[in-house]
């Protein structure tokens, strides 16, 4: 008895070992390539939420992006993922043009491809497995929509990254939704150009009734605009994206809404399913969608202790 007691624990103990073995084996490691510049909040998200992911699931996850909105360094970026032989990798798809042949690339060499943010109506054309975002161009439109129940006749979106697919996206919708009574200015992403660009703009162009800026990068250089020029209230103002002080801009009625896409999921989510289609070869059937949603000042207190943690 004594001796089958020895076997048991011995046994136990051998398929403890084996299982901590295999556990430590079946670690998979992911990569995600994103276009989001350092400077820009909303990335801190998408990357916070990848990277809790991958703690939850006991993941390696790389995260890279080029120092500028830079689709050549973007492709280098993907194509040294792909060369390093990942278990999936997540990108998000900004330019048809420049990042397909780069992803059909990875899905040739049997890498699982999750798209994020930008491209989701073309990724799976270059194989990518799923979409995980919202649709540009109808959040776009749905931006203009509700400048013009607020009593906007004309409307500006402004474009910090012009090229970008997404952000383009964007702007046609708003411009679709407003019958082509709205216009695009083009800026780049340094917050002292965009605010210069935008009083410009308006100090030119009287009829505008709208502003929508396309992401927290160049919302808040027009928040501080319309604060110094003391005309926060003479313009219907909107953005995509959130951040700490674009909710504290909509507590204190300075911006009029903020388009929310969720963006933490759109790091999360890729991790966890990437992970289960490695494990148990599972995937959702279609896209995900993450927004769009509105954020207003009666809804905005909700969410600031979330964005306060790098969630919302």
């Amino acid at each position: 008895m004594a001796r089958l007691s020895h076997w048991l624990l011995a046994s136990t103990a051998a398929a403890a070992l084996m299982a901590g073995s295999a556990q430590a084996q079946e670690q998979n490691r992911f990569v995600m390539v994103t276009h989001g510049i350092p400077s820009d909040p909303f990335w801190s998200v998408v990357k916070n939420g990848a990277e809790q992911a991958a703690d939850l699931v006991g993941a390696t996850l790389e995260y890279r992006a080029p120092s500028t909105f830079d689709m050549a360094r973007m492709q280098q970026l993907i194509q040294a993922a792909v060369a390093s032989n990942p278990d999936g990798l997540i990108v998000s798809f900004t330019d048809e043009d420049a990042l397909g042949g780069v992803v059909q690339n990875a899905v040739d060499n049997g890498i699982p491809v999750i798209t994020i943010n930008s491209g989701g109506d073309v990724a799976g054309s270059y194989g990518a497995r799923l979409h995980v975002g919202q649709s540009e161009y109808e959040a776009g439109r749905q931006a203009a929509e509700r400048m013009q129940e607020m009593g906007v006749e004309k409307g500006l979106c402004v474009n910090h990254e012009q090229g970008n697919q997404g952000l383009d996206q964007r702007c046609d919708g708003f411009m679709a939704g407003f019958d082509g009574n709205a216009e695009q200015l083009a800026t780049t992403y340094d917050p002292t150009e965009i605010r210069n660009a935008i009083v410009a703009y308006l100090n030119q162009n009287d009829d505008v009734g709208g502003i929508l800026t396309l992401g927290a990068l160049a919302a808040e250089p027009m928040v501080r605009a319309m604060r110094d020029q003391g005309a926060t209230d003479m313009f219907v103002l909107g953005t995509f994206d959130l951040s700490p002080s674009i909710l504290e801009a909509l507590e204190n009625g300075e911006l009029d809404f903020a388009i929310d896409q969720q963006q933490y999921l759109q790091g999360y989510l890729p991790v966890m399913f990437l992970d289960q289609y490695a494990r148990n070869g599972m995937l959702p059937a279609g896209d995900v969608p993450t927004g769009p949603g509105f954020v207003t000042q009666e809804n905005a207190a909700q969410v600031v202790e979330l964005s306060k943690k790098g969630i919302r």
